[in-house]
């Protein structure tokens, strides 16, 4: 039953995981631009790593919520969060280190080759980019 039910979602489901996935990771950037709580207790300073990060992320996140050069914005997010996993997760430590589960990367992890599959998919439906197709 369910090989013929869910087969002729899978365009829907992949519109909604795009746009979900890019809500939640521009809120992510928008979380290091403005301060993790209210009020603030930390805001990076304009132009430092965590500050590029967080624009990054709420940017990208924004366009492949909206569909909008997805593939663009879903391998500049990849590779985004292929740095943060190597810089400030993994460090480069052999061992134990090594592993998402230990050093608290499986977020950056699933992050960076999800939106990889995105840069490679494309935007789908319900997307800015299909709707300039349609017209264009």
């Amino acid at each position: 039953m369910l090989n013929r039910i869910l087969p002729a979602q899978t365009e829907r489901v992949y519109a909604v995981l795009r746009i979900v996935a890019g809500l939640l990771f521009a809120f992510h950037g928008v979380q290091k631009i403005f301060g993790y709580q209210f009020p603030p207790e930390y805001l990076p300073k304009i132009g430092s790593q965590a500050w590029i990060g967080g624009i990054i992320e709420m940017a990208t996140g924004i366009a492949m919520a909206l569909g909008l050069c997805t593939r663009w914005a879903g391998f500049l997010a990849s590779g985004t969060m292929a740095v943060a996993y190597i810089q400030f997760h993994w460090k480069l430590a052999f061992g134990a280190a090594f592993f998402p589960a230990v050093n608290q990367g499986e977020l950056a992890v699933v992050y960076c080759f999800l939106f990889l599959y995105f840069a490679c998919r494309g935007s789908g439906i319900w997307s800015v980019d299909h709707q300039r197709k349609l017209k264009g």
